[in-house]
């Protein structure tokens, strides 16, 4: 069963370049003019961060911040895009320092799950049901700081939060096992799945799986796409690629391994991922070397190699893969992967 795949990504995509070393390099692009470019570069979705859509939120009220929301959903419209999902930014407040979730303040956890059940306003302000959760610092720097079990619990709890708020909304987990912490409490799919069966409806609560965050936690990115998929639970993916266990990079999809971008999208088209309407999400920076002129090449670029490498995988001959298999003959099937990504 073919996939059916169209493609979204999030404004920040776009961006001015700053590090952790060093000043932005290109000059701020307007929200709206962003907008103008994604039907350009091949894209008909838009990933966003509540604050994405509503960038003063916390200085607005809830029938406001709704409001402003129906402003962006009418924006969208005119270009004819489409919003796949709405995450809380949690990570950047001076009350989520110390997580949000799992703060050991009390006062800052309410602000958390308030700030979530606002992210979800405004997704339906927006027209989806797709709230995804990248638990940032729902972690540590020390292990003896914060019980584990007792923060397992509150993420979970914050969970039902959410489900019991709109039982139209489904939950998208998009987990990694490190920074901005040391440490997090939900590292890979698998705890992310598992996390949701702590809820009283684990059938809205699903996973998104980046790329270099399957990376960074020792593993495969197509093989985590498969685990989710088959419990039906991959709802979203960011593809992107990365140079090792280090920092998150968010390079262009398959400019580092290209064999590693290959499985990703055979397993995705093989098993019929976007029938159901998901997408296929990029989340990609460009380097801070690139020139402003052609800084959202990263974008069409991802696009058109995961389009190239659909159309090895398609190209494959499905007989001689499965004698090949069936004979064991395992390094001619290798070969065979190899000159077709070579040609």
């Amino acid at each position: 069963m073919s996939g059916t795949f169209r493609f979204s990504f999030g404004p920040w995509n776009i961006h001015e370049g700053a590090d952790p070393f060093g000043p932005t390099v290109r000059e701020s692009i307007e929200f709206n003019k962003k907008l103008g470019m994604y039907k350009k570069l091949g894209f008909d979705g838009v990933q966003f961060h509540d604050d994405d859509a509503v960038p003063n939120m916390n200085d607005l009220n809830q029938k406001q911040i709704i409001t402003e929301a129906k402003k962006v959903k009418a924006k969208l419209d005119e270009h004819g895009l489409t919003a796949e999902f709405v995450a809380p930014r949690l990570w950047e407040d001076p009350r989520t320092i110390d997580g949000g979730y799992t703060s050991n303040d009390p006062a800052c956890r309410k602000y958390a799950i308030e700030r979530s059940l606002r992210t979800i306003d405004i997704a339906k302000a927006l027209n989806t049901k797709n709230i995804v959760l990248w638990l940032a610092r729902e972690g540590t720097y020390i292990r003896e700081s914060k019980d584990s079990v007792e923060a397992v619990k509150r993420i979970a709890d914050a969970l039902q939060a959410m489900l019991d708020y709109d039982k139209n909304i489904r939950i998208m987990i998009e987990s990694k096992p490190n920074e901005p912490m040391d440490h997090t409490y939900i590292p890979t799919i698998g705890h992310a799945i598992g996390l949701g069966l702590l809820t009283n409806a684990p059938e809205r609560v699903g996973c998104l799986i980046e790329s270099a965050h399957a990376i960074l936690a020792g593993l495969d990115p197509s093989d985590e796409m498969g685990y989710a998929m088959a419990h039906k639970k991959l709802w979203s993916v960011h593809l992107n690629d990365q140079n090792g266990l280090k920092y998150d990079q968010d390079k262009t999809f398959g400019a580092v391994d290209l064999r590693r971008a290959f499985n990703q999208v055979r397993i995705l088209d093989q098993h019929g991922f976007g029938n159901n309407g998901e997408w296929i999400g990029l989340d990609v920076k460009a380097m801070r070397t690139q020139k402003a002129a052609v800084a959202t090449k990263h974008l069409s670029n991802s696009r058109e190699i995961f389009m190239k490498l659909l159309k090895i995988s398609r190209s494959l001959d499905g007989k001689k893969v499965a004698a090949l298999i069936k004979e064991r003959n395992y390094e001619e099937l290798e070969m065979l992967i190899v000159k077709s990504l070579i040609k």
